[in-house]
């Protein structure tokens, strides 16, 4: 396990608190550069762009912002920014609108709803906790999935009720609620054994249940209504498959976080079982390959409540990275290498990701927020390779290497005479080598 330092930072202005699940990374104004959406507990959604340190834009929103999503939840092509308030309040914002107004503080502040083009307002099931945009069932279409703090899990899909494609006209529709077991605090999607996505959510003491879409979507005419009075009326359906990561008995009540579609880089292999990782409040990593496949399996000394994937070495295999409140970070590559950085604060919100912090390019990038009241971009992450290196296998790969060493005198098969060598060249200054036999 190794150290990760000299990574740049920048420090983003904010003054509000959050939840752990309202910030996230995203192409929000479908620019093709990232940016980094934010939304506090006072309603107030805001969007970073580039180094800047003042939000760029920011939405007033309705009730408490519990989580924060950009993507395509329309089906329309283009990436829309959503809010969700513990209070239900679903928020959609369209970020690529021309239409701005810049105030005396230097940023773009625009109001709820008030124009169809900008904004759309809509009331679903209260108490939210964790969201996911992402196509659950496989038909090409995104879904809008939210956790709730009752261990329910909602599945919603836009339907348009208008033909333009300049405003934002349509509503949510119920198409399942699930009934858990346990309290739900991570939503992702991971290939099934045949490819096809598999809705899962973290379930306490490091396992995870399947969530089954077996809706229909003429059962749900786009004239319903989704309001208060909604969940009066739904009836609990379960289609929940639970599973346990291992034999080992775990703290059942302990907070397990997961994630799903782990990449493999170009040796990924078009069918199979997906990678997905999870992680427990008490310590645990895991990396599996479908349900039965444990890859491995760490064990640290840190409170970890956040997990997220990161190509750190930019050879298309994601790294797993985990954060623990005490801002220790985790890397962990699929051979279960580790390398960790350590934030000298302690963390109330982790997200990780690409971001185009400068250069008008996404680069990896580790955002903090203190409890503190600061957000921390570490930007341009990258790690050349990260397993550990041996000096001599690397010198003996350079066709040059040999040849040196027969002009010092040196033979290659010496080992000792090599490093003493090497340790000379790296240590010894000029003087010192000059006169050295």
């Amino acid at each position: 396990m190794r150290s990760v330092s000299y990574v740049q930072r920048v420090t983003l202005e904010f003054s509000g608190s959050l939840f752990p699940h309202a910030i996230c990374l995203g192409d929000a104004d479908n620019d093709t550069l990232n940016e980094l959406v934010v939304g506090d507990t006072s309603g107030k959604l805001f969007m970073y762009k580039n180094d800047e340190s003042k939000p760029w834009t920011v939405r007033s929103c309705q009730g408490m912002l519990t989580c924060i999503g950009v993507g395509d939840v329309c089906n329309k092509g283009k990436n829309f920014a959503v809010a969700v308030s513990a209070e239900g309040w679903f928020h959609l914002f369209d970020f690529t609108s021309s239409s701005k107004h810049q105030d005396a503080l230097g940023y773009y502040d625009l109001p709820t709803a008030d124009d169809p083009k900008l904004g759309f307002k809509q009331h679903i099931p209260a108490n939210t906790k964790v969201m996911l945009i992402s196509d659950i069932d496989g038909d090409g279409k995104n879904e809008l999935v939210v956790g709730y703090t009752d261990r329910v899990v909602r599945a919603f899909r836009w339907e348009d009720s208008s033909e333009s494609s300049e405003n934002i006209s349509g509503q949510l529709v119920l198409l399942k609620k699930w009934l858990l077991e346990g309290q739900v605090d991570s939503l992702t999607v991971n290939p099934g054994h045949d490819s096809t996505p598999e809705m899962m959510v973290s379930q306490p003491g490091c396992g995870y249940a399947v969530l089954l879409c077996t809706w229909k979507t003429e059962q749900h005419p786009a004239a319903e209504k989704i309001d208060s009075s909604a969940t009066s009326r739904e009836a609990p359906v379960r289609d929940v498959i639970l599973h346990q990561t291992s034999g080992r008995i775990h703290n059942k009540n302990v907070s397990t976080h997961l994630i799903g579609s782990i990449g493999r880089g170009s040796a990924e292999e078009p069918s199979g079982s997906g990678l997905f990782a999870l992680c427990t409040l008490d310590g645990t990593l895991k990396l599996m390959e479908g349900a039965d496949k444990l890859l491995w399996s760490v064990q640290v000394d840190h409170q970890l409540f956040a997990l997220e994937k990161l190509d750190v070495t930019g050879n298309g295999h994601e790294e797993v990275i985990a954060c623990a409140w005490d801002g220790q970070t985790y890397i962990i590559d699929h051979n279960r290498t580790v390398a960790r950085f350590q934030v000298d604060e302690n963390v109330s919100a982790f997200c990780a990701g690409l971001y185009a912090c400068k250069g008008n390019y996404n680069s990896p990038c580790l955002v903090y927020v203190s409890f503190n009241q600061k957000i921390y971009v570490y930007w341009d992450v990258q790690l050349e390779r990260m397993e550990s290196t041996n000096l001599l296998k690397i010198l003996e790969s350079d066709p040059e290497y040999e040849d040196l060493l027969l002009q010092l005198g040196v033979a290659k098969d010496d080992v000792s005479s090599v490093k003493d060598l090497i340790h000379k060249t790296l240590y010894f200054s000029d003087d010192q080598l000059n006169s050295s036999p």
